[in-house]
């Protein structure tokens, strides 16, 4: 059916060069002529929302760790109320897509824009003005000094053309998406699954080759290590302080006049991202000399690197010299100890952190537990042996896991095309939304899957 789409038979000017032309029936306002802003506060009685890039605006779970990352302030009562339909902005992150339409009657930060928006289909509304196209337009609204933190700027959004096809044609476009989103989720869904089994039994391999070594008829004993039960009676155990150098991605405050300041050029490394682009290197290494600002000591190359806060015991091997902030932990093996294999056991420890490491005021994990732990320890020689062999042993189950995200990867590309394509009039799709089933519709129309990878709520510490 998605393939059968055509064009409009006419079309206009848009007089935007991300709209390009749209349909010649179809109305284009000014955002200024829908919106008006919304003041109210007082009501901390009212569900908590939260804008995510790839979501829009949700009710924040109180108790979830995922989307708990922010502290909520104890006084709610001047946080804004958005009533349901409502646009909220957070308007240090449009120019990401941070914005979408209230679901329900809810507050968020006070520094987020809220608008009554007057659009016949509040749904058709959320599916648009979060649309690529759009992205870009608020991304143009948007303005600052530095990259990351550019300000919406208020006469520009206000400028914003906005489409207004006739209400049966909004009505038809979010029936259709609905549809079309049903399927790729459903699709996306099941490949996470397969993702899901291959890393389970790739864990299993790495789990018994890092507590039982590669023989299996050799005679064990117990470890004294809960998480590892028996190991090889050949075997010992040493704690994590004892085999590897442990640095902290600790701040300091330089002065401006201090020559090693960043010297660079290496990437600066936040907790799940990477970012690597040349204006953002440049950016940062101007800040810092401009202002002195905090920075972190370099972590080298080769160093294996985990998360203490956000996502918890997520290990890696760094490919290039990077600083780091204070929620990441480096590990500098001593030269009796195989790289590959601590990596290995790290991947393994992961459920014990997470259960038995006690976080610190700022809900990190505690460091100084952490090299506490003690972890099993055979040879050199057979470190080796186990790293090169699980390798070889989960190769296949890694590339079969990188094809299932390629293949994700692509039918997000292709349900952002689609959306896009649908809600700007690239594609009409009133006949096609007529001989549809009568299927249960999602309440997204352009939310990625439940992937928590891609939740990336919105900080609120300037509320």
């Amino acid at each position: 059916m998605i393939v059968d789409l055509k064009p409009y038979a006419e079309y206009k000017e848009s007089g935007s060069r991300w709209l390009s032309t749209v349909p010649s029936h179809w109305d284009i306002r000014k955002l200024r002529t829908l919106i008006r802003a919304r003041n109210e506060r007082n009501r901390p009685d009212l569900p908590l929302l939260s804008v995510a890039r790839e979501k829009g605006v949700f009710v924040r779970s109180l108790t979830d760790a995922d989307e708990n990352h922010n502290v909520i302030p104890e006084d709610l009562t001047n946080y804004k109320v958005a009533r349901a339909g409502c646009l909220v902005i957070n308007k240090m992150k449009a120019w990401q897509g941070s914005m979408g339409i209230a679901p329900v009657d809810g507050i968020v930060s006070p520094a987020y824009y809220v608008y009554d928006l007057d659009i016949s289909n509040r749904f058709f509304g959320q599916a648009l003005l979060r649309s690529k196209p759009y992205v870009a337009h608020f991304g143009q609204a948007s303005d600052g000094v530095r990259i990351g933190q550019w300000d919406l700027t208020i006469s520009g959004m206000r400028a914003i053309p906005v489409l207004i096809p006739p209400p049966d044609e909004q009505a038809a476009i979010v029936r259709f998406l609905d549809w079309a989103n049903g399927r790729l989720e459903r699709a996306i869904r099941a490949k996470r699954k397969v993702i899901a089994l291959l890393n389970e039994q790739k864990q299993a391999i790495i789990h018994r080759a890092v507590t039982r070594g590669l023989d299996p008829n050799a005679p064990l004993k117990p470890s004294g290590i809960p998480w590892v039960g028996n190991i090889p009676a050949n075997w010992d155990s040493r704690r994590v302080k004892h085999v590897a150098r442990i640095l902290r991605g600790k701040f300091t405050h330089r002065p401006r006049n201090d020559p090693s300041l960043y010297d660079g050029p290496y990437p600066f490394i936040q907790t799940g991202a990477v970012a690597q682009a040349e204006k953002f290197v440049t950016s940062f290494k101007q800040t810092l000399n401009e202002k002195g600002l905090a920075v972190s000591k370099l972590f080298p190359s080769g160093t294996l690197v985990m998360t203490i806060a956000a996502n918890i015991g997520d290990v890696a091997v760094l490919a290039f010299d990077a600083c780091f902030p204070d929620s990441i932990v480096g590990f500098i093996p001593s030269a009796e100890v195989d790289r590959d294999y601590l990596y290995l056991v790290f991947l393994c420890m992961r459920p014990e952190l997470l259960r038995e490491a006690p976080v610190n005021t700022q809900g990190n994990l505690n460091v100084e537990r952490i090299g506490a732990m003690a972890i099993p320890f055979p040879s050199r020689t057979e470190q080796r042996h186990v790293a090169e062999q699980v390798e070889s042993g989960t190769r296949a189950f890694t590339e079969g896991v990188s094809q299932l995200e390629r293949e994700i990867a692509l039918l997000r590309e292709y349900r952002t095309r689609l959306v896009a394509d649908v809600v700007t009039g690239k594609l009409d799709v009133s006949r096609a939304a007529t001989r549809l089933p009568n299927e249960e519709l999602l309440p997204d129309l352009c939310a990625a899957d439940d992937d928590p990878d891609d939740l990336l709520i919105e900080e609120e510490a300037d509320a």
